[in-house]
C-alpha cells in the first residue's frame, strides 16, 4: 500500500480534478497548470487546497482556512522557502505544528481545533492536523504555491 493510501488520499487525474475542484469563474486547471512539477494549489474562492505533480492530483483537495478581511493570504505565486514541524508564532503566541513558509510570514500549517470554529486567518492556510502532516510529507523546499481568488465575505 503507497504511503499516501493508507492516510486516504487517492491521486486523482485532471479530469477527476476537474470534477472534485469547483471551478467557479476561473477554472482551477489555469491557475495550476499540468505542465508544471509539483504546485501546490490554493483555490480562496471555495476555500480548498490541493498538490498536483503534472497532470496528476497527488494530495487532496482538502478544507482550508485562509486569512480574513483585515489580513488577507497574498495571491500570486509563491514558494515554500523554510519549514518548521514544531514551529511555534513569537507574532501571536501559538504553535503552528507543521509550518511550511511560502510568503512572508503565511504558511500552510495546521489548528488544533476543527476548522468550523476557525472563521479566518491572519493569512495564513489554516489545516487539519491530518491534512497538514501528510502534506509534510507531499511538500519539499522551493515547492511552487499558487493562490488565487478570493475568500467569500471578505
Amino acid at each position: 500500500m503507497s504511503r499516501w493510501r493508507q492516510y486516504g488520499v487517492v491521486a486523482l487525474s485532471a479530469a477527476a480534478l476537474a470534477v472534485a475542484v469547483p471551478s467557479g469563474t476561473a477554472d482551477a486547471r489555469d491557475h495550476c497548470p499540468a505542465t508544471r512539477g509539483r504546485v501546490a494549489c490554493v483555490d480562496l474562492t471555495h476555500q480548498r487546497m490541493w498538490v498536483q505533480d503534472g497532470g496528476r492530483t497527488i494530495f487532496g483537495p482538502v478544507r482550508i482556512v485562509s486569512g480574513g478581511a483585515a489580513t488577507p493570504t497574498r495571491v500570486g505565486l509563491w514558494h515554500v522557502y523554510w519549514r518548521d514541524r514544531h514551529h511555534f508564532s513569537s507574532l501571536y503566541h501559538v504553535p503552528m505544528p507543521y509550518a511550511q513558509f511560502f510568503s512572508g510570514g503565511e504558511a500552510f500549517h495546521s489548528v488544533p481545533y476543527p476548522l468550523s470554529e476557525d472563521p479566518a486567518s491572519h493569512g495564513c492556510i489554516n489545516m487539519t492536523s491530518r491534512d497538514a502532516r501528510i502534506l509534510w510529507g507531499v511538500l519539499r523546499l522551493h515547492d511552487e504555491v499558487r493562490i488565487w481568488g478570493r475568500k467569500p465575505g471578505t
